[in-house]
């Protein structure tokens, strides 16, 4: 895999307490993995598949050596022998601002591949849900593109209405004013506007799955963490483009009776059909995954000089976040905000071909490939479960690798000990 280094623990970063000599016999072998301890004791552990659903009493983490020295999910520009530079600027090395701790959950970091191969693609609308869910959308994106004066439905139909009206020769300037052409301002009105909406899914369904586990008295499978990742990337991009444009209290007041209608909303559309929220949320995300990706065509063809390299710097914060280069560009971050955007579009198209009620978050351990998430919708049912199998199979080859390597570490410490008393 090559999404940071694949593996995904089960949980949010929480503290691991070191057990007492007399204690750890009985407790078993524990192992510091990621935020997580992976209990080797074998003789407590069974994994069966129940329903179509796996459950493992344990929680499977993948095992790295220095995982101890972070405590969220390392990735390829952390290490010894990553490339210098971080992901996007070569030769530039990548210097964080904050200290390795675990001031955000885990997410994804891109390579230029991964981020280059990302597709708008479509779910078929195939159920009376599917067809519904894509025409509450259509309306919210016509809302959407009166409020940011889109005055066009993409600046492909924009090109063509220039190429009718014979004014294909005009300054940009002027294809600006005349409404052809949108400018910073106006992208960025739309881009704050989405991701203070796009938030919002993530945390609602991760805030009722966390409540149905609590009231029911069981576990949820995996799928508040990934909700929660969910809405916290989301954020992360509304605070990184706020660091390149503050809106001012217009702009705040129509986010604010947004987001009170929007999340009251979905909340009850949760509550009524998980399956359709989510499915409504991955026809969100491709409408995200579009409006990003215009953007990446119009920095390429010239017409947002304001975000060429050099022009731009990069907020600070979106370098920590994706591990960029100092030499990031507003390019390379629009393409690392694309590229979440299309895994979000991936997981809840996902989640939505899922038993809600009964099925394990086939994401909960490990996320699929960059790649596949950007080129793809989803992945059935039937893949999903797949998936699991697959997954589970790979972390029980790792735990058996683990305690091969603690014996062997063993060793090494008693052979030390006796070269020890030798020398005395």
């Amino acid at each position: 895999m090559s999404v940071v280094s694949s593996k995904l623990i089960t949980k949010l970063h929480h503290p691991i307490y070191i057990a007492t000599a007399s204690s750890r016999s009985s407790l078993g072998v524990g192992l510091r993995c990621g935020g997580a301890t992976l209990n080797l004791n074998r003789s407590n552990s069974s994994t069966s598949i129940n329903n179509r659903r796996l459950i493992s009493t344990n929680t499977p983490s993948p095992l790295k050596s220095d995982d101890n020295k972070h405590s969220f999910q390392p990735h390829p520009s952390d290490g010894d022998g990553a490339p210098v530079g971080g992901v996007f600027a070569p030769g530039v090395p990548n210097k964080n601002s904050r200290p390795w701790s675990d001031w955000v959950l885990h997410h994804p970091v891109y390579t230029q591949e991964q981020v280059d191969a990302v597709k708008v693609v479509r779910h078929k609308r195939t159920t009376i849900s599917d067809k519904l869910a894509s025409f509450m959308v259509a309306i919210s994106r016509k809302g959407f593109d009166l409020i940011t004066g889109y005055k066009h439905s993409s600046p492909e139909e924009a090109r063509e209405a220039m190429e009718k009206e014979g004014v294909t020769e005009l300054s940009l300037q002027e294809l600006r004013k005349r409404g052809f052409v949108m400018d910073v301002p106006q992208w960025m009105a739309r881009i704050l506007f989405l991701e203070s909406i796009a938030g919002v899914p993530g945390m609602v369904g991760g805030m009722c799955r966390h409540l149905q586990s609590l009231r029911l008295l069981k576990r949820d499978g995996g799928w508040i963490s990934t909700l929660l990742q969910e809405a916290e990337n989301e954020r992360m991009h509304l605070l990184t483009f706020m660091k390149i444009s503050n809106p001012g209290w217009f702009f705040r007041l129509i986010i604010l009776g947004a987001q009170g209608v929007y999340c009251n909303l979905f909340f009850l559309a949760y509550l009524l059909s998980p399956s359709a929220a989510h499915r409504f949320v991955g026809y969100l995300e491709e409408e995200a995954v579009l409006t990003y990706t215009q953007i990446v065509d119009e920095i390429k063809r010239g017409n947002l000089p304001e975000w060429e390299a050099g022009a731009q710097k990069v907020p600070q914060i979106a370098i920590d976040y994706w591990r960029l280069g100092q030499g990031a560009t507003m390019l390379d971050l629009v393409l690392a905000v694309r590229a979440d955007e299309a895994g979000h579009r991936f997981v809840n198209h996902t989640l939505a071909n899922l038993d809600t009620k009964n099925d394990f978050n086939p994401f909960g351990l490990r996320h699929a490939d960059a790649i596949q998430q950007g080129t793809l919708p989803g992945i059935s049912r039937e893949e999903s479960i797949e998936w699991i199998k697959k997954v589970e199979q790979e972390f029980k080859l790792g735990s058996e690798a683990s305690v091969e390597i603690i014996n062997e570490k063993k060793v090494e410490e008693e052979v030390r000990k006796r070269g020890e008393g030798e020398k005395a």
